[in-house]
């Protein structure tokens, strides 16, 4: 499973506990829920509620500046960087 940010679900520490996956909490992550002013990732939000897109793939803006801005603080540029890359790579394989 993908998100609809490119991350691959299974390969996640949190997958099934405590996230479900984006697409089955509507974009209202755990984290997004504890950190962000309006309880939904906000990848998600643009992308599937506001774009109507299946994933960020679908949008010809990809990697935006929201997409870039989005950063998990436990990691460093460099791997964050790197993320950006293969996610970027999964969602726009056609």
């Amino acid at each position: 499973m993908i998100s609809a940010c490119g991350l691959i679900c299974t390969d996640c520490p949190f997958y099934n506990n405590p996230c479900l996956g984006c697409y089955k909490v509507e974009g209202k992550t755990f984290w997004a829920i504890d950190h962000l002013p309006g309880k939904i990732c906000p990848l998600f939000d643009c992308s599937i509620n506001q774009k109507s897109f299946s994933n960020c793939g679908d949008c010809n803006e990809l990697p935006c500046q929201k997409f870039t801005d989005l950063k998990d603080p436990s990691i460093s540029e460099e791997e964050h960087k790197t993320s950006i890359g293969k996610r970027v790579e999964i969602l726009t394989k056609k």
